[in-house]
């Protein structure tokens, strides 16, 4: 008994010398705590996460998906540096030291939060608010979105740990808005196209794909950058707009169009008879009616011309791709070339007659 007392009393002596300010006894305490938390944290992360990761993937809704992604991607540093904070507080310390403990977990708590809140904006955004879009146009606005989140959110945290490590941010803040407004004057000009690049986003003039004409440019759309939209023309040829001028110019966007109106004129010679003349607009009708992009609209004797009988045709393409309607313009005139040599209709050509009179 008396020998368990002696090794209890150097027990105790050796746990009560001092190091660094406190009592070894405070530092295994300290260490344990930190050992206990991480390992605790640790459990967590790899275990309770992970089987409710398994339990949300049957379920329909995607966005436990995406938030139990975002707790997997805490980073293990985050975990060591929360255990390393809360055994801090259970021994003594110089103040620098706490207050470099401290201002590493400000960071690193505002680092993990500021990603997880990145995240999830990205995928409510891109989810609900862009769920009609391809997909290409969805990595590219979604790529926009990110650098304009991460600007403002980063920027709100690096406020943040300044504010919490003592820092009077209140003239930082100042200094920023008046730095905010020099900035935005020195580039409104690539504000502008940003700006114009969301409002071709959302309001949808145009598309990925689309045959536009712009002034005297005209071609199919290939990228909708941050700045600039990129057209290919009919030559091959890339012609790069900045998007300010699409948004304040007058933009033609072909494949919208349903159907188009296609006017022309077939003309005659004045030698064919009046019974034959009268035949045209039926056989313009049966030809037209043949051909599946195209419907008539109306058949006219229009004018005498100088050296032709004119007749003018209007129908309609009923397709907004080019090609198809050139196929159906090609079928039309084939048409009628063949029904009016059936028929013994010439198609009229300048000519002139000279008359020569004898005296």
């Amino acid at each position: 008994m008396v020998e368990y007392m002696e090794v209890m009393t150097q027990y105790k002596e050796i746990l009560s010398k001092q190091l660094i300010g406190n009592s070894l006894q405070d530092w295994l305490v300290a260490v344990a705590c930190l050992v206990c938390v991480y390992v605790a944290l640790q459990v967590f992360r790899r275990v309770v996460i992970s089987r409710i990761s398994k339990i949300v993937q049957k379920t329909s809704f995607k966005g436990d998906d995406a938030i139990i992604q975002m707790l997997e991607g805490i980073s293990g540093f985050f975990y060591f540096v929360t255990s390393l904070f809360i055994a801090s507080r259970l021994v003594s310390s110089s103040e620098i030291v706490e207050k470099v403990i401290y201002g590493l977990f400000v960071v690193v708590i505002v680092y993990e939060v500021i990603r997880i809140l990145e995240r999830i904006i990205l995928f409510f955004v891109v989810r609900f608010w862009m769920g009609d879009r391809n997909e290409s146009e969805k990595e590219h606005m979604s790529h926009v979105l990110q650098i304009i989140i991460k600007i403002a959110l980063w920027t709100i945290g690096a406020i943040l740990v300044l504010s919490n490590l003592g820092f009077n941010v209140t003239s930082l803040v100042a200094s920023l808005g008046v730095g905010g407004i020099a900035i935005a004057l020195a580039v409104q000009n690539i504000l502008g196209d940003m700006f114009s690049s969301f409002s071709i986003y959302f309001d949808q003039p145009f598309r990925v794909g689309d045959f536009i004409v712009v002034g005297d440019h005209m071609g199919t759309v290939k990228k909708i950058g941050l700045k600039t939209t990129r057209i290919e023309a009919l030559q091959g040829e890339e012609i790069v707009i900045s998007n300010a001028e699409l948004t304040s110019s007058r933009v033609r966007n072909f494949k919208q169009m349903q159907k188009r109106r296609i006017p022309f004129v077939v003309g005659v010679t004045y030698d064919t008879s009046k019974e034959k003349l009268a035949k045209i607009p039926e056989i313009v009708k049966s030809v037209i009616v043949s051909i599946e992009n195209a419907e008539l609209d109306r058949v006219h004797l229009k004018e005498f011309g100088d050296f032709s009988i004119n007749f003018e045709i209007v129908f309609y393409a009923l397709t907004g791709d080019y090609i198809e309607y050139m196929d159906a313009r090609q079928e039309i005139n084939l048409g009628l070339v063949g029904e009016f040599e059936k028929e013994g209709i010439e198609f009229a050509f300048p000519t002139q007659t000279v008359h020569v009179v004898k005296e």
